[in-house]
């Protein structure tokens, strides 16, 4: 855990301020904001789009049966540390077409989904390029590969977790929302 915890601090250390300004502003701004990524990527999507809904803005995750249409006002934050899994590039595309914003935090800032966003948060990952990233996502699920320390792309998930909680952070900050507030809107029939 102290290795780890070292790598994301480090990591984190070079997370450039404009960036990430520049997400804040966009997501403040949004009328809607939908989130996405794909594994475990996908997973730290839905924890943010979840916080997002306790802040009180209007979150939904692409791919649920509940998400409704994107619109050219709505900003996409997608999650993807290779930024080449396909049907995440595929989704991107779209909202593109359709004229929303897209914000990316990836580990690969000047390739794949990176190349179409408006706003690029660069996460460090000691990830594996692959032969083909377009499909490394699938590669990886199909074959099993693990490293030693910190398998596959888990310094960037859990990078960008903590990065997703710190987003959080600062937006109760400018929005002036308490954790009381943010209560309020918590499921509360579990």
């Amino acid at each position: 855990m102290r290795l780890m915890g070292s790598r994301i601090s480090h990591i984190a250390e070079r997370i450039e301020d404009g960036e990430v300004e520049g997400l804040i502003k966009a997501i403040s701004g949004a009328r809607r904001v939908f989130v996405m990524g794909a594994g475990r990527s996908g997973l730290v999507a839905k924890g943010f789009a979840m916080r997002l809904m306790h802040l009180g803005l209007q979150s939904f995750v692409v791919g649920e049966t509940i998400t409704p249409s994107f619109s050219p006002d709505d900003v996409m934050v997608i999650f993807s540390g290779s930024g080449r899994t396909k049907t995440v590039v595929d989704i991107a595309t779209t909202a593109k077409e359709i004229g929303g914003q897209l914000c990316v935090i990836t580990a690969n800032p000047t390739g794949g989904v990176a190349t179409m966003a408006d706003i690029v948060v660069e996460i460090e990952s000691n990830r594996d390029p692959g032969v083909d990233d377009s499909c490394e996502f699938d590669r990886r699920q199909m074959t099993g590969e693990h490293k030693s320390f910190a398998p596959l792309g888990t310094i960037f998930e859990t990078t960008a977790m903590v990065f997703a909680d710190a987003v959080i952070s600062r937006l109760m900050e400018l929005g002036q929302v308490d954790e009381g507030q943010m209560k309020k809107r918590h499921t509360n029939i579990e």
